[in-house]
């Protein structure tokens, strides 16, 4: 995603979607570390861990247990320290209610995980894409 090779923080309870990303993001050749956490809880305490590397993106699923993505998001987006992480939300959800919860709190993209393996690759390669070129602060 960018070339100072900062880790992407997956934050994602399925296993089969976490190496489907990450076969993915292999297959475009995006070499970034990827830190998966399976909880909004877990990666909140990774975003705080002062020793824990920040990451250049957070691909971020909605339902998971314990805390989920929109209870995630309404922390970290209220949080001056957290709320410049770009997030990009990755569900299979296709509630209204979660689009519009997600992009009311800041979200940098919302797409729907695509069951067929190539357009997977290819929803991959448009996040790659747009963040390479993107000029973060």
């Amino acid at each position: 995603m960018k070339t100072s090779n900062k880790p992407i923080l997956l934050v994602e309870d399925d296993q089969v979607d976490v190496m489907t990303i990450r076969r993915a993001l292999k297959e475009i050749h995006v070499m970034n570390p990827v830190v998966n956490l399976e909880n909004g809880e877990q990666a909140l305490e990774y975003l705080r861990n002062p020793s824990a590397e920040k990451p250049c993106i957070i691909l971020l699923d909605l339902n998971m247990p314990i805390m989920n993505g929109i209870e995630f998001l309404d922390v970290v987006k209220h949080d001056p320290a957290l709320r410049r992480f770009p997030v990009v939300v990755l569900t299979t959800s296709q509630e209204e209610q979660d689009k519009l919860n997600s992009f009311n709190l800041g979200v940098a993209g919302y797409m729907a995980k695509p069951v067929d393996y190539r357009r997977f690759v290819e929803m991959m390669r448009s996040i790659d894409l747009y963040w390479t070129i993107s000029e973060l602060p």
